[in-house]
This record gives C-alpha cells, sequence and structure tokens, in this order.
C-alpha cells in the first residue's frame, strides 16, 4: 500500500513540474484615481504607469504572478462634471510603489508552444503593499506637507493574453485596486481643513498592455487535450 501510495504521489509531482514555466515582462499603460477629489469614472487613464511582472505558471489553467508597479495618481475637481466637486476646487497629485502577489486564473488552457492554446481570457485577484504621500499639515492655498506612508491594497482585474511572437507573448488588462487608506488624496480627518468627509477608502485603477517573455516551458503540458 505505501508503495502505491508513493507512486501517486511521485506521478501527481511529476505531472506538476511538467507543467511549470516562467514568464517576465514589462507592463505600461495608464493610471486613474477613484476618490473624493476630481472626476468619478471608473477607468478613466489619465497618468502614465509601468512596472515589472513575473508569472509562474503551475498549469495551464493557473498561474501565481508578482509585479512592481509604479502608478502616479492625480484628481482635479474642476475636471469633474460634478457641481459640488467644481465648487470645492480641490486638486492632488501622489505617486503609488506597489508590490504585489497573487493568483491568475485562465478561462481556457494556456500554452503559448502549440497554437490550439497560444490565447484565452483570465481573471486575477492579489494583495498589494504600496507606499505612498499621506498629509501631515495644511500649509494653505491647496498646499500640504505630506511624510511618505504605507498600506495595502486588494487589486482584482481582467484581461486577455496570447502569443505575439515566438516566445513573447502580449496581455490586455484592466485592474482595480481597493486601498485601506482615504488619505491617497490628501483627505483626512485629523487636519480639519482635510477633511472632506468622502465616501470611504480610495481605489486606484491600472489598465494596460504587458509584454512578456516565456522560458522554461517544456514543449507541451500533460493532461492538454490532444
Amino acid at each position: 500500500m505505501k508503495r502505491h501510495i508513493l507512486f501517486i504521489l511521485f506521478a501527481l509531482l511529476t505531472a506538476n513540474l511538467s507543467a511549470q514555466s516562467h514568464e517576465i515582462g514589462l507592463s505600461f499603460g495608464g493610471a486613474n484615481f477613484i476618490g473624493d477629489i476630481g472626476r468619478t469614472n471608473y477607468v478613466y487613464p489619465t497618468d502614465f504607469a509601468g512596472g515589472l511582472i513575473y508569472k509562474y505558471n503551475l498549469n495551464p489553467r493557473i498561474a501565481l504572478r508578482g509585479s512592481y508597479n509604479y502608478i502616479p495618481v492625480s484628481g482635479d475637481d474642476s475636471q469633474s462634471e460634478n457641481a459640488y466637486r467644481k465648487a470645492a476646487g480641490r486638486s492632488f497629485k501622489n505617486t503609488i510603489h506597489e508590490f504585489a502577489a497573487g493568483v491568475e486564473v485562465n478561462f481556457y488552457d494556456y500554452n503559448i508552444a502549440d497554437n490550439r492554446t497560444s490565447y484565452t481570457p483570465y481573471i486575477f485577484a492579489k494583495l498589494a503593499a504600496f507606499s505612498y504621500k499621506s498629509p501631515v499639515e495644511y500649509l494653505g492655498n491647496n498646499n500640504v506637507r505630506l511624510k511618505n506612508s504605507f498600506s495595502y491594497a486588494l487589486p482584482v482585474g481582467v484581461g486577455i493574453k496570447g502569443q505575439l511572437i515566438g516566445d513573447i507573448a502580449i496581455s490586455f488588462e484592466i485592474g482595480a485596486r481597493y486601498s485601506f487608506t482615504d488619505e491617497l488624496d490628501y483627505s483626512t480627518p485629523t487636519i480639519s481643513d482635510l477633511d472632506f468627509a468622502g465616501n470611504g477608502n480610495d481605489w486606484y485603477v491600472f489598465s494596460g498592455i504587458s509584454l512578456v517573455y516565456t522560458f522554461g516551458r517544456p514543449q507541451c503540458y500533460s493532461g492538454l487535450t490532444q
């Protein structure tokens, strides 16, 4: 019985190893902010953003992914369609340095070594830690003294990816981040001039393109439909 169990475990392990591969590349696109200042559009890229991405494919349907993203965010009430915000006339700029890790799930089997499985839509969910500037003191005339701060976010999103040429793949995705802070736009209840009495924690969105190089992938995955 022990020999049978060991054989089954070994078979499962080797099947998993045969499906492992790596992807590394660059992401670039646009970011937008959803909070107490500026436009209220959910997806409206206004600031150029970019980063690095790494994926570890466990099998044709599931990949672990990690990333670093440089995401500037900004808001200007003069560009909002909301009458209250236009009257308030506030604006801000902040820069997010985000490190995230999570999982990516493909709708279909994905393996760019096989033309039948060289593209797929996908969804992803991650946990992120990021640095940003938070308010310390209001100096008047829309000027704020800032400090370095850290917080967390929950990125979720959708995309589609496929082979571009050879071992190079391209993907298009939109990822929204729910942050655990309301201070990205300098709003804080601890400073009366910056207490915007908003609608809760801030969101930010990164919409863009990724170009990745795939390596370590065998010619075919075990378990793919022939």
